[in-house]
């Protein structure tokens, strides 16, 4: 969701674009109930729209980021994730075990341009976001960190259709062992016949390929996504509680601009 969410401030390569801008959007998604459930369910979920293309910060499609580095192909930006809620009640592999709380995770992202076209269209990026997860229901946990490098090739008027941008996404994911053991583990006291004990270890969480589309208009903004995630040869996979390997995840958003900064800056890209 926030992937989608951070193309929506990009536009084609302008002299000046407002200081600010200011929106609200809707999406709607559809996603496993963890990494590896065989059940899904739809989230209806309001997201803010905010862009600020300040001197020493920013906030746009590359995310959040400061001027640490003056250096056009170098950005040490913020990466954000979060996990939804699961009621053990409602998902029969974790029927009677306790409920998996939401979390939201937190951590740098150092993001490489390998190559990018002359005319701006192309931007091939590599990403290196690290995050640590904390629940934020019934207190804030620490639940482990993830790891997710992933290689980006951005699109920007695709197929020549004006204002369309196109990004693809791929790359492993990385977790920590405690980060495992929160969703994949099986402790004694929760073993039954058809789940047996489980204790998670660190290392490979499978990989994700993702596509996205959106474009930009004058007072509003259309973005929709496809993610397909794999599994297979992850640490975890022998837990009882995985019950598919490879599963399709997907949304569609709108926002709306209602608010625009009168002071223009100049923005190079």
């Amino acid at each position: 969701m926030l992937l989608l969410a951070g193309l929506a401030a990009g536009q084609a390569p302008a002299a000046e674009e407002p200081l600010w801008e200011l929106g609200v959007g809707m999406s709607a998604l559809s996603f496993p109930d963890y990494r590896g459930s065989d059940e899904s369910s739809f989230f209806a979920i309001p997201f803010p729209y905010v862009v600020y293309r300040g001197t020493f910060l920013k906030a746009d499609k590359d995310g959040i980021r400061g001027s640490i580095f003056d250096n056009d192909r170098v950005d040490l930006n913020i990466s954000v994730g979060a996990s939804v809620p699961v009621s053990s009640d409602e998902n029969r592999a974790r029927e009677g075990m306790p409920d998996l709380q939401p979390t939201v995770e937190f951590g740098p992202s150092l993001d490489l341009t390998l190559w990018r076209s002359q005319d701006q269209r192309y931007t091939l990026d590599l990403r290196l976001p690290a995050r640590a997860a904390v629940t934020v229901m019934g207190g804030m946990d620490y639940v482990g960190w993830e790891f997710s490098p992933r290689v980006v090739l951005d699109v920007t008027d695709v197929a020549g259709l004006a204002g369309w941008k196109l990004g693809l996404l791929a790359g492993p994911i990385y977790g920590s062992q405690r980060s495992h053991d929160y969703f994949y583990s099986v402790a004694p006291q929760y073993a039954t016949a058809d789940r047996p004990t489980f204790e998670a270890e660190a290392g490979y969480a499978g990989s994700q390929f993702l596509v996205s589309v959106s474009k930009r208009y004058p007072k509003y903004w259309l973005g929709a996504f496809a993610r397909w995630d794999t599994l297979n040869g992850a640490v975890f996979t022998d837990s009882p509680l995985v019950r598919q390997e490879n599963y399709f995840a997907a949304g569609v958003a709108i926002a709306w601009i209602f608010k625009k900064s009168s002071r223009m800056v100049e923005v190079d890209d």
